[in-house]
């Protein structure tokens, strides 16, 4: 049974311009530049094609879909064919139909005849397609050469290649350079010899093929086609959901075998991804049948006592009076909790609230705390909201594109394909990062500027682009006296006007020539419709604060705000840590980001909530942390994170989580934190929630479940049953319950429900009276605040600065198989990519050091010391060196410090003084 949605052919077409043409007697009206083949599947007329696919630009190589149009000759392929006023079209008589099954008998003369044990059986648009033109023999026979006896590639764990099966239509090939931008596929050979190759590699788990699927979805046989479907069959149902990795938030079909996925399709109809999908989206979904997955509630009195399974009410019962207990002997503020950025926005809401109401405090924060708090306070403290401005698609009208402090190719790969196809349009692309990643360089993409500056200096940088700015006569004036304060920006224009912020004067400090910062801001300013996306390169550094209010300055000076092509653009880092802070994750913050200190906001929810609030804002996590350790913080419940591998420090983390009295993990396995826990409550994987995630362009993405949860209780059930049993009644009948409270205390989700996601597929919040259809792009009209706030951004070294002892900076980041700690990735095969983390160090630092490519390493700083595998590299400049967090084995967080930045407590993990030594040499740690 097919699953497959309707194929258009070739992609839509947006002209203003209409054109009318008649198709085999039936007018339509359909917009400029539309080919004949889409015109017609408009009509409800479907031409038999092969190479054509409407995700992919026309190819006119199959020859199947060949019509007649009158006053023509031939019989030109519709795919290929733009339609033209008046034109009339014929697409199937005699003719027609005899020359495409003569096509069709070229075609399966070369193809086994084994259709009824193909595993793409019934899903094989070549076996639909000898159907449509009715062909029912073969009259070249099968004798002479052929390709039916070669080899399958089963390199890559995820899919498998049968060249045998392949008709060379090339979509494959297509595919791989329009969607996903990697090229890493070729025809090699002419006529009969022509083969698709992964480049000049043997197989393709040895070619720069990234796993992303792309080449899979578009095959029409099953020469490329996944493996699970092979082992299982095909799917006989599918279930539209959400993706639980990155914040791109990639809408997902789960094809399904009962409640067994078989696959997972990136879906057209995403409003983030349009059909594109990631390695880890499209097939890293198999940890949540793992062996290690959790899936019954576990108790113990001491963290050194094993596990004891108890069923759900003895779990939620111990936990209700362990905390009451502790409350008891400590006070009402001895307790709290961190809720999860990987859970849905209901499951995050129920937490906070269970903590809030049933708690009776404030303490709650979230994962967002190490990651992108500092974009929430400085976009609220510039514009008026705690998010980023544009849509996904926004790119594809930028002229000039920043990228700072992010690797979209590794976090965010499917942006990172649009941003990419952007590039090789003509858009110029300007890449700040003390690293060289992919975007600066690659075999189809490259940066007109790197400005490879030295890690935690980027509000030197940003300050740098300002002066030119300013000092050149570069600003928007109209911009700017239209939509923001003005004594404002005549205190902050005076400011970076300062010598001490012009390029040459920071040179030393940045390590970027002048030079080239110059051009790079020139460019900004001038070059037309310009972009800045950044990531935790940015936010992750004591001053990670200063510099978003930094960027969103620049933005505003330059009238880059407000409009498609522009804007101030964080890429969150988990699928839902966006939501997480929209909830109320925040210890100072309700949902919708409103003050708890407010009494107008407080009362609001405690009306709606039924019982009197605290007004005192609770503890941040490294708050949680210190306060444990002084004997004032004894109970927490951690909600699906692992902040013994993820937070900064592991050594002060782990001390205080021993430092407590009561500890409750929930999550899907046994993670580094539930070491320390003497609760273990299973969660639900992402294919059994009933909720929303919001992804980093604020859009609400329905979470459907393709499965009944394994562990019988939903996430949210847990929160509101642990708030009943410590005395604060909390009931819902569903997840869209939820969502309706959520939209009644939130004026920024107002229009929310499940029913209208359902209906329309997704909104980008604000949804409103004023925008009952959501706010793609924000500030369109005026900023959120009132008028644009410009803020003063003072450079302040990092204290973390380098010695004779620890001469080298660490700077830390991801990967593109594996995602934050791993645990999800590392429980299936994009090990196979990733099985380790590595060090990234020079070529110079490595000979200083006698360190080989490949060498056990130790790792060292002034907070402790790991070991890990060397890898030798120009990616990292003399001085710098990198690595990954996704295996504990490694524990990189053992050397992070406590340096964080100033205004949100974001720990400066892209900082940290180290030493690097072969593994079996003495390393001495010393005071400083």
């Amino acid at each position: 049974m097919t699953l497959r949605s309707k194929d258009f052919g070739t992609p839509a077409r947006s002209d203003a311009a209409s054109v009318s043409v008649t198709i085999d007697g039936h007018t339509i009206s359909v917009p400029a530049g539309t080919s004949v083949m889409r015109a017609a599947a408009q009509a409800g007329i479907m031409i038999p094609k092969l190479c054509a696919t409407d995700h992919l630009e026309a190819f006119g190589s199959c020859r199947l879909c060949l019509v007649e149009i009158s006053g023509r000759k031939g019989t030109p392929a519709s795919c290929t064919t733009p339609v033209a006023e008046g034109m009339s079209v014929c697409t199937n008589n005699p003719r027609l139909a005899a020359l495409r099954k003569g096509v069709m008998e070229l075609y399966i003369s070369d193809h086994p005849l084994d259709c009824l044990t193909c595993p793409a059986n019934g899903d094989c648009e070549l076996q639909d397609m000898a159907g449509a033109v009715g062909l029912r023999q073969v009259r070249y026979g099968f004798a002479g050469d052929n390709h039916l006896a070669e080899a399958k590639d089963t390199s890559n764990p995820y899919f498998q290649y049968d060249p045998a099966k392949c008709i060379v239509c090339s979509r494959c090939v297509r595919a791989c350079a329009e969607v996903q931008g990697t090229f890493a596929l070729n025809v090699a050979g002419r006529g009969f010899e022509s083969r698709i190759k992964p480049g000049a590699a043997p197989d393709f788990m040895g070619s720069e093929c990234v796993s992303c699927g792309a080449c899979v979805q578009a095959c029409p046989t099953a020469t490329l086609i996944e493996k699970s479907v092979v082992r299982l069959g095909q799917p006989e149902h599918a279930v539209e959901t959400t993706c639980a990795y990155c914040g791109v938030g990639c809408s997902l079909r789960a094809e399904m075998q009962g409640d067994t996925v078989v696959r997972m399709v990136p879906s057209k109809q995403g409003g983030a991804n349009a059909g594109h999908s990631c390695v880890k989206g499209r097939f890293a979904w198999g940890y949540a049948s793992h062996k290690d997955r959790q899936l019954q509630p576990m108790i113990r009195d001491q963290i050194t006592d094993p596990w004891r399974v108890v069923e759900w009410d003895e779990a939620i019962a111990h936990t209700a009076r362990r905390f009451r207990e502790v409350q008891e002997k400590h006070g009402p503020r001895a307790i709290g909790g961190i809720t999860s950025s990987r859970c849905t926005n209901e499951e995050i809401y129920a937490v906070q609230k269970m903590i809030r109401a049933g708690f009776g405090n404030n303490n709650v924060d979230t994962c967002a705390r190490v990651c992108h708090s500092p974009t929430g306070y400085g976009l609220k403290q510039t514009y008026g909201t705690s998010a980023g401005t544009q849509d996904f698609k926004s790119v594809d009208k930028a002229d000039v594109i920043i990228v700072m402090g992010a690797n979209p190719t590794a976090g965010h790969p499917v942006f990172a394909s649009r941003l990419k196809r952007r590039v090789r349009q003509g858009a110029k692309l300007v890449v700040i990062d003390p690293r060289a990643i992919d975007l600066v360089k690659s075999p189809h993409v490259s940066a007109d500027y790197h400005l490879q500056l030295q890690p935690g200096t980027n509000v030197a940088m940003v300050n740098a682009l300002a002066h030119v700015v300013v000092t050149e006569g570069l600003v928007k004036t109209d911009f700017v006296a239209q939509r923001c304060d003005p004594a404002n920006f005549r205190q902050w224009a005076d400011f970076v006007a300062q010598d001490r912020h012009s390029p040459e004067a920071l040179e030393n400090v940045t390590g970027v020539p002048a030079v080239l910062v110059r051009q790079a801001a020139r460019l900004y300013a001038t070059g037309g419709n310009a972009a800045i996306y950044y990531g935790l390169g940015v936010t992750e550094h004591s001053q990670g604060s200063t510099t978003v209010m930094g960027i969103a300055n620049l933005a505003m000076a330059t009238g880059n705000v407000g409009r498609d092509g522009v804007g101030v653009n964080p890429l969150r880092g988990q699928n839902n840590v966006q939501g997480s802070c929209d909830m109320g994750s925040f210890p100072h913050e309700f949902s919708g980001y409103r003050e708890v200190k407010d009494d107008a906001v407080r009362a609001l929810f405690e009306v709606v909530w039924g019982r009197e609030l605290d007004a005192e804002p609770g503890l941040r996590i490294p708050n949680m942390f210190d306060q444990a350790l002084h004997g004032q913080y004894k109970g927490m419940f951690v909600h699906g994170e692992d902040i013994a591998q993820s937070d900064p420090n592991t050594n002060h983390v782990t001390a205080a989580l021993e430092a407590l009295d009561f500890l409750v993990v929930q999550d899907l396995f046994l993670n580094e934190t539930a070491a320390y826990a003497h609760v273990f409550l299973p969660g639900t994987s992402f294919l059994e929630k009933d909720g929303t995630f919001t992804n980093a362009e604020r859009r609400i993405n329905r979470v459907r479940p393709a499965m009944a949860p394994r562990t019988g209780w939903h996430e949210w059930q847990v929160a509101a049953a642990i708030a009943t049993a410590m005395g604060y009644p909390m009931h819902w009948q569903s997840g869209a319950d939820i969502m309706a409270e959520i939209a009644r205390v939130t004026p920024s989700f107002k229009g929310v429900s499940f029913d209208r996601l359902d209906k329309v597929g997704s909104l980008q919040w604000p949804v409103t009276d004023q925008a009952p259809d959501g706010t793609p792009i924000m500030h369109v009209d005026g900023f959120v605040r009132g008028k644009g706030n410009f803020v003063l951004t003072e450079f302040v070294p990092t204290t973390e600065q380098t010695s004779r002892f620890f001469p080298l900076i660490l700077t830390t980041g991801r990967i593109l198989s594996q995602y934050n700690v791993g645990a999800q990735t590392r429980r299936t095969d994009n090990v196979a990519w990733h099985p380790e983390d590595v060090l990234e160090i020079h070529p110079h630092d490595a000979e200083l050091r006698g360190i080989a490519c490949g060498d056990m390493v130790s790792l060292a700083s002034r907070m402790g010391a790991t070991s890990l595998r060397a890898e030798i590299t120009e990616r990292v400049p003399q001085g710098v060196v990198y690595t990954t967090f996704h295996h504990p084995v490694t524990g990189a967080n053992v050397v992070t410090t406590d340096n964080s930045d100033w205004a949100t407590n974001c720990p400066e993990y892209k900082v940290t003084a180290v030493q690097v030594s072969i593994a079996n040499a003495v390393h001495t740690l010393v005071a400083e």
